[in-house]
């Protein structure tokens, strides 16, 4: 076997055993794993990103904010890249989840071009997500806006154009599908 082959089974299996007892909040209770495997097949498979680190990273992007995973593990493990990476995508769960939100537009502009590749595969696996099926005891039409408007000031603020964006990285059709059904002025961001 490869070396990065066996970086990216042994990155899959830390990720596996630390969100092991966490499901999504769909109403299958899907197993949480299958979110941060998808971000990472989004990056690989519709992004053609080949970096080794930021594939782990994407496995890896939700282990500091959502289980006992500490920055220094992740270091010792994966090393310093993966980690700064995983740390720019990383929201402070000790703050009110507005305050989060804000913060996340605050610093988009000053991530790292890795970060921000992943930080924009979660969110189109979100936004995803929230076209397939809406989270248990959740309004779906207001999740769609929020998304939108989050996703929309993240594109914004990473300065990315998104035109670029759809053809250079992904082989999308959801961001104009959403873009579509907004309201107008959620577009003139």
């Amino acid at each position: 076997m490869n070396s990065e082959a066996a970086l990216l089974l042994e990155t899959v299996n830390f990720a596996a055993e630390k969100h092991r007892k966490q499901r999504r909040k769909d109403p299958e209770e899907t197993p949480y794993i299958n979110h941060p495997i998808g971000v990472a097949r989004i990056l690989s498979y519709e992004g053609g990103v080949t970096d080794i680190e930021v594939l782990q990273a994407a496995l890896l992007h939700d282990t500091v904010e959502d289980t006992d995973t500490t920055p220094e593990e992740l270091e010792d493990r994966f090393g310093p890249i993966v980690a700064r990476i995983v740390q720019e995508v990383t929201d402070d769960k000790s703050l009110p989840k507005q305050e989060r939100k804000r913060l996340q537009v605050e610093h988009a502009p000053h991530c790292s071009q890795q970060a921000k590749l992943v930080k924009l595969a979660d969110k189109l696996y979100n936004l995803r997500d929230l076209n397939s099926c809406t989270p248990v005891g959740q309004n779906l039409s207001a999740l769609k806006t929020k998304h939108l408007y989050l996703w929309k000031l993240l594109l914004f603020f990473f300065k990315v154009n998104v035109a670029d964006l759809v053809h250079e990285h992904f082989k999308i059709t959801e961001y104009v599908q959403f873009c579509s059904a907004a309201q107008p002025s959620l577009l003139s961001i």
